[in-house]
């Protein structure tokens, strides 16, 4: 397998950089979507938000990697879509990536608005760049309906991609897997 991106198929790193996006998205989501319940008893009422912070921090560095990687490689061709699936194609995907932004710049400002640093496993902190109570309101509106949108559009992506591979077999069947 080709590490870079060529005409025909996407490489190695860019294979890596989706599915691991993926998952990680995925998994933030239903944790997002759980620890909203839980109440200030719960064993797990630190922890997983901690977590939840961590893992999408990390995937925010990932983004940043992948559009830089995006950026520097060629498109796979996309010419056996029709020009309907060409366009809801190149939408849903660069819609991706305004909507991670500010999914997860929304999830920093939850965090950081009483000024205080995200630790990041342990490993790093990453610092408060204002410390503006009450922000967390707005941030959190914006968190929560972002990630619903992500989770949309991510439906709508993976709905395609398995029309392409069992429905109307394409070329396309074999960009991403």
């Amino acid at each position: 397998m080709m590490i870079k991106d060529s005409r025909d198929q996407y490489g190695a790193v860019s294979r890596v950089l989706h599915w691991s996006m993926a998952l990680a998205l995925s998994l933030l989501f239903a944790l997002g979507w759980w620890m909203v319940g839980l109440d200030y008893y719960s064993p797990y009422y630190k922890s997983a938000p901690d977590l939840h912070r961590s893992v999408g921090l990390l995937v925010l560095l990932a983004l940043g990697v992948r559009i830089a990687w995006r950026l520097i490689n060629v498109k796979p061709n996309d010419d056996d879509l029709s020009p309907v699936e060409r366009t809801a194609s190149r939408a849903v995907h660069l819609g991706f990536y305004p909507l991670l932004i500010a999914l997860m710049v929304s999830g920093y400002f939850i965090s950081t608005a009483d000024g205080r640093a995200i630790d990041v496993f342990g490993w790093f902190n990453v610092p408060a760049v204002v410390a503006a109570p009450g922000l967390e309101d707005a941030a959190g509106l914006v968190h929560e309906w972002s990630a619903y949108v992500v989770m949309a559009l991510a439906v709508v992506h993976s709905a395609a991609a398995l029309k392409h591979r069992y429905w109307n077999v394409t070329n396309g069947r074999h960009r991403m897997w």
